[in-house]
């Protein structure tokens, strides 16, 4: 075994857990929050950060900064296996933007949505960046999905909802790219040959 091929897989490894346990405590603080605010919480009206504040405030700010750290963690692996620049640019931003999520409630405006944009922005963007080191089929669904991600980040930007509610609309620019994380894991988990 190669040590570019034992570093991919503890990145695949860390992204896996890393936006497994995101998604799963972001449905479990949902579930939570419906139960104990007043009218309850909606996927169309809320945003994923009002779980960042309130009774789900430790439960989602741990889990959303732990997904910082690993995100971080696997772009650096990352970086070792393949030595892209840009690549290991695309992870830290993206990881710095969940730190920062999960370190600043949206109570604290500024920091909190400069943490949110690159999020945003960077995890559209580091999604299309990885197609660079993946192969077909996967390297054709990143781009797709860092540009459904970009492209909902643009009506999002301009008030523009679709229908779904600013909440629901904010989940057509993270879940992708949540998604995307753990397609990617996997991959990198799986493929011997990518690292040759």
């Amino acid at each position: 075994m190669t040590e570019n091929y034992k570093s991919l897989r503890v990145a695949g490894l860390l992204l896996l857990i890393g936006a497994f346990q995101n998604i799963i405590v972001i449905s479990i603080a949902e579930a939570l929050s419906d139960n104990t605010l007043d009218r309850g919480y909606s996927v169309a009206r809320n945003v994923i950060s009002d779980l960042g504040v309130g009774p789900t405030a430790l439960l989602f700010n741990t889990s959303v900064f732990l997904f910082g750290v690993l995100f971080l963690l696997a772009g650096y692996m990352i970086f070792l296996a393949f030595r892209d620049r840009i690549l290991l640019a695309l992870f830290f931003l993206t990881g710095i933007g969940d730190l920062g999520v999960g370190l600043f409630p949206e109570t604290m405006l500024l920091p909190h949505s400069i943490s949110a944009f690159f999020i945003f922005v960077f995890g559209g963007l580091v999604a299309i960046k990885a197609y660079k080191v993946e192969k077909p089929p996967l390297n054709y669904l990143s781009i797709l999905i860092g540009m459904f991600s970009l492209a909902t980040l643009f009506f999002f930007s301009m008030g523009i909802y679709l229908g779904l509610g600013i909440g629901g609309m904010e989940r057509m620019i993270v879940y992708p790219t949540l998604i995307w994380t753990v397609a990617f894991g996997g991959y990198l988990i799986g493929s011997k040959e990518i690292a040759q």
